[in-house]
């Protein structure tokens, strides 16, 4: 059978899929590969096929001979069409593209998950997705946990890059085997002693590419599958979604004003592999664990032989005194794994973190790292080595710090104006949001759309609870990338949603 030339045409014009003239002559005959696949695997093209002569398909299309040669030839190549000479170009006999899935329609809303009987995704992958956590914006008011990225001295970044890019060695180009570069792991070691008390040298430090990835690390090296981490309640999502992930069972655990707070009955029962904590400042209420509390880990750390993961995540950023000093520069026995991150300080797009692990295990880490991630990016940490030893790092910090200090008393004006002097909140005077926290009779998740749908972020706390009765209501307001002229404007978006909500329906 032959396809005339002007049905294929009218084939493809119908499909509104082709606007002859206009564009790039490379872009043309890769559309119309494209398009031709297409009809060739939905089967409006079966295959015995012939196709219409090159000259004569190009005339109906309004396009040269050699864009539509081009596209043959390229469907030639894959196995879509077989040629003889003399005799003209033919549709091979493949596979028809299977029915799209609803669970993979590009078109389906946002978080609608495919049902349980769905082969697409396994056990696990659903359960993970069923809880997810990242939101689909992660700028504006009031994105929690974001930096203001615009505040980044991008030029002397540039500079320090172009440094190293001009005569990069051999190593620095290629993967990283010993947990990070050098003069990073140093530059880490000097600030971590002198700025959050951390004890270690520069072999105990492992570059990551974030915190995820070094508890994925942590996670799989020390703990198998069916072992059980206790974690904050509430917590962060993400060292839920990732221990699960890795058949890790989380263990919620309460909090107090004093931080962390297991039961007598979590104490004296069967000990976890792992403490999931932030104690500099507890995510996400930012209450700092007591000296007593934290002595008490390390002392249940060491008798049980489970290890404490110590998350510092946001602790460069105290707006009344000095930063608190770490977990970890307590610990005698070895027993706590420290992790930070640059996501906060700098840029997420920087996509750097770090662990401090106990010597016992540091090596073990870095094969860890090189066997499942096959890490890089040595160029990029160069740059940040020299970033920190120029004292650009700590001049950075200065100065946002003092900015953000500056948003959060705006924020806490607005809050004063809009709700009310005794308004209740979690905050700490530290790190980049605080908690607004609602009436146990409010929903959280209802006033987080609402206000959302006015382009205000504001994550419910109630989410990040693992125990759904014991979760208390609030929202999560970050203030450290919010322009200070918008932020008494967001606060009045939510007061009205508050009061809403209190109105009787």
């Amino acid at each position: 059978m032959s396809v005339k030339a002007s049905l294929l045409s009218e084939l493809l014009l119908q499909k509104r899929a082709w606007v002859p003239g206009g564009r790039n002559g490379e872009w043309m005959h890769r559309e119309l590969y494209e398009l031709i696949k297409g009809e060739i695997l939905e089967g409006s093209l079966s295959g015995g096929s012939r196709l219409p002569p090159s000259r004569v398909l190009g005339q109906e299309l309004g396009v040269s001979r050699n864009t539509v040669l081009y596209a043959f030839d390229q469907l030639l190549a894959e196995g879509y069409v077989t040629a003889t000479v003399g005799r003209g170009t033919f549709v091979a006999d493949v596979p028809l593209r299977p029915a799209r899935h609803p669970s993979l329609d590009p078109a389906a809303p946002f978080g609608e998950l495919p049902a349980s009987s769905s082969p697409t995704l396994s056990a696990r992958g659903t359960q993970l997705l069923a809880r997810r956590g990242a939101s689909d914006r992660q700028w504006g008011a009031f994105a929690a946990g974001v930096p203001d990225v615009s505040l980044f001295p991008r030029k002397v970044w540039l500079r320090l890059l172009n440094r190293h890019w001009r005569r990069p060695s051999s190593e620095t180009l290629s993967y990283s085997t010993v947990g990070g570069h050098p003069a990073l792991r140093r530059a880490l070691a000097e600030h971590l002693h002198l700025a959050r008390s951390v004890r270690c040298e520069p072999e105990q430090i492992v570059i990551t590419s974030g915190i995820h990835q070094a508890i994925d690390v942590v996670s799989r090296l020390l703990g198998d599958p069916g072992d059980r981490a206790w974690m904050e309640d509430p917590g962060y999502w993400g060292t839920r979604s990732v221990l699960a992930s890795n058949g890790i069972e989380v263990v919620p655990v309460p909090v107090d004003c004093h931080g962390m707070a297991p039961s007598e009955q979590q104490f004296h029962g069967p000990a976890p592999r792992f403490i999931f904590t932030t104690p500099s400042h507890q995510y996400p209420l930012g209450m700092s664990m007591s000296v007593p509390r934290r002595l008490m880990l390390i002392d249940y750390a060491q008798r049980t032989g489970c290890w404490i993961v110590e998350d510092d995540y946001d602790s460069e950023f105290r707006f009344e005194g000095r930063p608190l000093a770490s977990l970890q520069g307590l610990d005698s026995h070895e027993r706590v794994i420290y992790m930070g991150t640059f996501s906060k300080t700098l840029f997420p797009g920087l996509r750097t973190g770090y662990m401090v692990l106990p010597k016992s295990i540091a090596v073990c880490a870095t094969q860890a790292l090189s066997e499942l991630y096959r890490e890089g990016q040595l160029v990029q940490q160069a740059a940040l080595a020299d970033f920190m030893a120029e004292g650009h790092y700590a001049a950075h910090i200065r100065r946002v710090r003092h900015l953000y200090a500056k948003r959060y008393a705006l924020l806490r004006q607005a809050i004063t104006r809009h709700l009310g002097p005794n308004w209740p909140v979690a905050s700490q005077d530290a790190g980049l949001h605080l908690v607004l926290l609602l009436p146990d009779e409010l929903d959280d998740v209802r006033i987080s759309n609402e206000v959302r749908a006015q382009q205000i972020l504001a994550r419910p706390l109630s989410h990040y609870y693992q125990s759904p009765e014991k979760a208390r209501r609030g929202l999560l307001l970050g203030y450290a990338c919010v322009p200070e002229d918008l932020i008494d404007q967001g606060v009045q978006v939510i007061a009205r949603a508050i009061g809403t909500a209190h109105s009787p329906r």
